[in-house]
């Protein structure tokens, strides 16, 4: 059967794949259009598994909020920076946001078995191998999670174009412009301070227990400090871990918009409640940056194309 210029083009934007490839699939298949998107799928996992050794710590984190109760962040990673700033990245990198906000999914496996929103025929994980054909990159989506406000509402704030994404759940009976700008405040903050609790509540005994040995050990091999009576290096300790404390717990923190530099986040949500009349407290934040704890590729663009050439 013939290849006509038209049937590439209907393939082409029914995948999204290359024109040569998208010829080649029509020819292997003769001419057959469901039977050429099955090749190409076929091939893109070819293409997938080659590229899955490939170090991807690059890409975006985004936030989908709906009904001001449920919200998702999702961190989706590429192997460039490029790749990250292109906008067929981006669009991919949104409607896995857009899955997630909908999903039941309890872990990363279960995610990527559903079936994909934008084409029921397809799984997740199906759209991510035909997204890594189109685009020529190893692609992954990392990691992702659903916040679910019961009494409340919920907040995101994106930083950087993507690379942090932020979600803020709070509990109050008052849901308006003002809260929402208040939290907003909040998730900004969390977003430049990265704070890893809410309140000294969250943190485990055994934590504050193994930092106060951490700090007396190091009181011990300094000369002079360890000469100190007893008394004294239990009180250095306790300041010390206090200090410590108001640095990762977001309502010890002075908040960085305060207009006297002292003012910490847990007064400004009182001066808040005061002011919308209910009392509104953060319950539960989650704080994704791209490619965080991932080795990142050392890239020497200039030396890579200079190998190419030879």
């Amino acid at each position: 059967m013939a290849i006509t210029a038209s049937m590439v083009k209907e393939l082409r934007e029914m995948t999204g794949a290359g024109m040569m490839d998208c010829k080649k699939a029509l020819n292997e298949t003769n001419g057959n259009m469901d039977e050429a998107v099955e090749f190409l799928r076929k091939n893109g996992q070819a293409k997938a598994e080659k590229k899955a050794s490939r170090i991807a710590a690059e890409g975006l984190c985004t936030v989908v909020v709906k009904d001001d109760r449920t919200a998702a962040v999702v961190e989706v990673n590429s192997e460039t920076d490029f790749v990250a700033k292109n906008d067929t990245f981006k669009e991919f990198v949104t409607a896995v946001a857009n899955q997630a906000v909908d999903s039941d999914a309890a872990d990363m496996d279960a995610f990527m078995e559903e079936a994909w929103k934008e084409d029921a025929s397809k799984t997740v994980k199906d759209a991510l191998v035909e997204k890594i054909a189109v685009i020529g990159e190893n692609l992954k989506i990392r990691r992702f999670e659903k916040v679910t406000a019961e009494n409340g509402c919920v907040v995101s704030y994106v930083h950087g174009g993507g690379r942090i994404g932020v979600i803020v759940e709070a509990e109050t009976s008052v849901v308006n412009d003002a809260v929402k700008e208040a939290l907003t405040n909040l998730a900004m903050q969390i977003a430049a301070l990265n704070p890893k609790y809410v309140c000294r509540d969250e943190i485990s005994a055994d934590y504050i227990a193994h930092e106060k040995e951490i700090l007396l050990a190091q009181i011990m091999n300094d000369p002079k400090e360890s000469q100190k009576p007893e008394k004294v290096i239990n009180g250095m300790i306790e300041g010390r871990v206090n200090k410590e404390l108001k640095e990762i717990c977001l309502v010890d923190q002075v908040y960085v918009k305060a207009e006297d530099g002292k003012q910490t986040v847990a007064k400004y949500l009182e001066q808040v409640s005061k002011e919308v009349g209910a009392a509104v407290s953060v319950k539960k934040f989650v704080r994704f940056e791209t490619g965080e704890g991932l080795e990142k590729k050392n890239e020497d663009f200039a030396a890579e194309v200079a190998a190419q050439m030879k």
